[in-house]
């Protein structure tokens, strides 16, 4: 996990060429999905609803792919796997480490985005 990029900067850069003055929105917007998004992962963890954790980790991992932070969207995925194989015990200390590294992404993107 250490070898994987907190932030593809030359994917968001080549998104903000072509986004010009609506990076910053992009970057808000999906910093605010993300946030809804990791609380649906956490009530789908509190519900011991693996099916739809599967699905929310999914979503987000998709997200974090798209505007070019790999190393969160690595984390999402392994959770999406605890969610296909039903194994909801671990899911636990996998969300804690999403969520700490949301947390510096989000940091790293207001950054970039300015």
């Amino acid at each position: 996990m250490n070898d994987i990029p907190r932030l593809d900067e030359e994917a968001l850069a080549e998104l903000q060429d072509v986004m010009e003055d609506e990076f910053g929105v992009l970057i808000e917007t999906y910093l605010a999905d993300s946030r809804t998004r990791i609380v649906g992962l956490k009530e789908a963890i509190e519900a011991g609803d693996s099916d739809r954790l599967r699905k929310a980790a999914h979503s987000l991992k998709g997200s974090c792919i798209n505007i070019g932070v790999p190393k969160l969207g690595s984390l999402c995925f392994e959770l999406e796997i605890l969610g296909r194989e039903e194994r909801l015990e671990g899911a636990e200390p996998v969300l804690a480490a999403i969520e700490q590294e949301f947390e510096e992404v989000a940091r790293q993107l207001e950054n970039f985005s300015q």
